[in-house]
């Protein structure tokens, strides 16, 4: 990657931060609250949350799509948590509670859970529905950005 500023939406505060491309390994703090920008867990979005990570940062946003009461949603948590540690910085990942954000669901036409949609730009370029354990997210993460280009 080049020294180009990125749009890094912090996971804590939601404020867009702008971090040169190569400074995104060397644990860049937010500007406002101070904290990582990266910890290494999927973030929890609400609707309002969910447009600014997806629509303002410039790094790609894995989203799973997920319900308390979801067996194979609780299964996954582990893996998704774990791919988290792996992705970031260069994947930002993120979890909305379909219960929680029904208009979220609807509005992507989320039928089944668990599902994990990958938005590049604020557009989905990839979705999976079903659990995958950590090594399969890492792939299909992979695998569809390099569709995405």
């Amino acid at each position: 990657m080049t020294a180009e500023p990125l749009h890094i939406v912090c996971p804590h505060c939601h404020t867009t931060n702008r971090v040169r491309a190569d400074q995104l390994d060397q644990a860049p703090d937010c500007g406002r609250c101070h904290r990582p920008l990266f910890d290494g867990h999927p973030v929890a979005l609400d609707a309002e949350a969910f447009e600014r990570h997806v629509g303002r940062s410039q790094i790609p946003v894995l989203v799973d799509f997920w319900a308390p009461w979801c067996g194979p949603c609780r299964m996954m948590a582990p893996a998704f948590e774990a791919a988290a540690r792996q992705l970031e910085p260069r994947v930002r990942l993120a979890k909305v509670n379909t219960e929680d954000e029904q208009g979220l669901a609807a509005r992507f036409g989320i039928r089944s859970i668990p599902t994990l949609a990958l938005f590049v730009g604020g557009r989905e370029v990839a979705r999976q529905a079903g659990a995958m354990g950590q090594a399969d997210i890492v792939r299909w993460v992979g695998a569809a950005l390099a569709r995405a280009q």
